[in-house]
């Protein structure tokens, strides 16, 4: 369901964004059984390359220029674990602090197990 979900929204993303004919430099779609691999390249740098299998795992790329004249270039990958992108203008999580981590590991190293009852304990809400 996720899959296809990020499929509409890059296919609204493509349809928000209409390309005229003429500003297309290359196209390429090659549909088969046991999946597809497709390619755009317009005039003003924007490129588009993507390529998927017959099980729905789909991995790609595109790259433009953004306002400040950087080229931005994204990859990624849909699969079973989700859509996972990557790129150097991608934001990152900050560290974990070193406080966290160490009760993390703390955590790890002490595992909560559950009490057992004792027979007294049994006895005395056997009573009740």
């Amino acid at each position: 369901m996720f899959k296809i979900l990020m499929i509409c929204a890059i296919v609204g993303l493509a349809a928000a964004f209409p390309v005229e004919e003429d500003e297309v430099i290359a196209r390429s779609e090659d549909v088969r059984a046991d999946g597809f691999v497709a390619s755009l390249e317009t005039k003003n740098g924007v490129t588009e390359q993507r390529s998927g299998d017959e099980h729905g795992n789909i991995k790609g790329s595109f790259s433009y220029t953004s306002p400040e004249g950087e080229h931005v270039l994204i990859t990624y990958v849909a699969d079973e674990k989700g859509y996972q992108p990557s790129g150097a203008v991608l934001p990152t999580p900050p560290p974990i602090p070193v406080e966290i981590q160490r009760a993390l590991e703390w955590i790890a190293l002490h595992p909560y197990v559950e009490k057992e009852e004792t027979e007294t304990e049994a006895e005395e809400e056997k009573e009740e």
